[in-house]
C-alpha cells in the first residue's frame, strides 16, 4: 500500500494533496534537498580554505579579509 500523500490546508479544510500537487510537491522536495546539499559543500570548501589559509600563518583578521 503506497504511503498517504500529505495534506493540505483548503480554506478551513484539510484534505489530500491531488496528483498535480503532490507530482509538484516531490519536486520541490528534490531541489530542496540539492539546495542543502550545495549549501554543505559550500561551506566545507569554506572551512577547507580557512583551514589552508590559517595553517600558512594567516591570522583570524586577514582570513576574513580574503574570504568575507
Amino acid at each position: 500500500m503506497p504511503s498517504p500523500k500529505p495534506m493540505v490546508q483548503d480554506g478551513f479544510e484539510y484534505r489530500e494533496m491531488n496528483d498535480a500537487e503532490f507530482a509538484q510537491y516531490e519536486i520541490d522536495q528534490v531541489k530542496a534537498g540539492e539546495q542543502v546539499e550545495k549549501d554543505l559543500a559550500k561551506a566545507s570548501a569554506k572551512a577547507s580554505a580557512e583551514s589552508k589559509l590559517k595553517a600558512l600563518g594567516l591570522t583570524d583578521a586577514e582570513v576574513s579579509a580574503l574570504l568575507g
